[in-house]
């Protein structure tokens, strides 16, 4: 058989059940539908990386979902299976790929889920979300997440980009979130939260006593840290990459080892009041990633979206909602002895 100097010779294409089935999966979930494709290696991709050869052979699906098709074993080269992405091939190799789903490629599925609707209309609803529960797919959380649960309630949020998502919240905070339903309501929403013409504040309990004004504008850039990828920091803008950050911070109550603040987001950074509060010195309770120690039984940092407002994006009519304080929360600001008057 001739090689082909820039097109890779496809022998085959078929559908089959393969048996994917392990220790972990559940009943009934051992067995998936695959497509088996057989190609030679090209002339044109002689020496190249095994995985940079499969994209151009598997043109309709990313080199990140090939990547990780090489490192599930669902590739043999010359018939052996191969989980080294660099391997490098040779012109008529053989190729063998099973495109089976990987959890990426499922995770943008509808499940059934009970949300906290406190809003809703044609255009948007607001949600009440619960401490512990993920907003967007992401390693280690590929199901069982916000974006999951809207998309089993409504299927026509499958043709928003994120299913209407605009903003999000850190998995372990609770409170309001606005949702798009329409694709006109999406756009809105979004300019407005740039043009910071959405209103968010939160409750957060700090350790150590609060000192100094009761009102503190906090205006400190927020990036990657850069001798931990995995938080954010405070940064430098002169020397590291980020972004301006904005955060008015009023004292509720105060006690010996620990203060009740009122947080107003102006800019939406990542973990943008878990990073402020720790760089004035009053780490979250319960926030183990920017220094905060367990305290009265919180299993999670002690913030919550207690308030959220901002102009219907269609009507225009002024909308301001409430989230009652969680109960986790509730009890342990009562143990700290830390007073809350929900108007405020």
């Amino acid at each position: 058989m001739t090689v082909s100097e820039h097109s890779p010779i496809i022998i085959s294409s078929d559908l089959l059940v393969a048996d994917v089935s392990d220790d972990s999966q559940e009943e009934g979930d051992s067995v998936v539908e695959v497509e088996l494709r057989e190609a030679e290696v090209p002339i044109s991709a002689h020496g190249e990386r095994l995985d940079r050869a499969l994209a151009g052979i598997v043109h309709e699906f990313s080199r990140t979902y090939l990547q990780q098709l090489i490192e599930s074993g669902a590739v043999r080269l010359k018939k052996q299976i191969v989980t080294k992405t660099s391997v490098k091939v040779k012109a008529g190799d053989l190729l063998q790929i099973e495109l089976r789903p990987t959890p990426q490629s499922q995770a943008f599925k509808p499940e059934v889920m009970v949300l906290d609707v406190v809003f809703e209309d044609d255009y948007l609803m607001v949600i009440n979300k619960p401490a512990g529960l993920v907003v967007h797919p992401a390693p280690g959380n590929w199901s069982g997440t916000l974006l999951n649960g809207l998309l089993g309630r409504d299927d026509a949020m499958r043709f928003l980009p994120r299913a209407g998502i605009v903003h999000r919240l850190d998995k372990d905070t609770s409170g309001l979130m606005v949702v798009a339903k329409t694709r006109e309501a999406m756009d809105r929403l979004v300019e407005m939260i740039a043009a910071r013409h959405v209103n968010r504040d939160y409750l957060a309990v700090g350790h150590k006593e609060w000192l100094g004004s009761r009102q503190q504008q906090v205006a400190l850039p927020i990036g990657r840290d850069p001798r931990n990828r995995l938080r954010m920091a405070v940064v430098d803008l002169e020397r590291n990459s980020g972004k301006t950050a904005l955060t008015d911070i009023s004292l509720i109550d105060n006690q010996d080892d620990f203060c009740l603040v009122r947080c107003k987001l102006y800019t939406g950074r990542t973990h943008q009041i878990r990073v402020h509060m720790a760089a004035l010195g009053h780490p979250l309770v319960s926030d183990a990633l920017y220094g905060g120690e367990p305290a009265v039984g919180l299993t999670r940092q002690a913030l919550h979206a207690r308030r959220l407002g901002f102009e219907h994006p269609v009507s225009g009519e002024a909308l301001v909602f409430m989230a009652p304080v969680p109960d986790d929360l509730e009890g342990a600001m009562a143990e700290l002895g830390l007073s809350y008057n929900g108007k405020l």
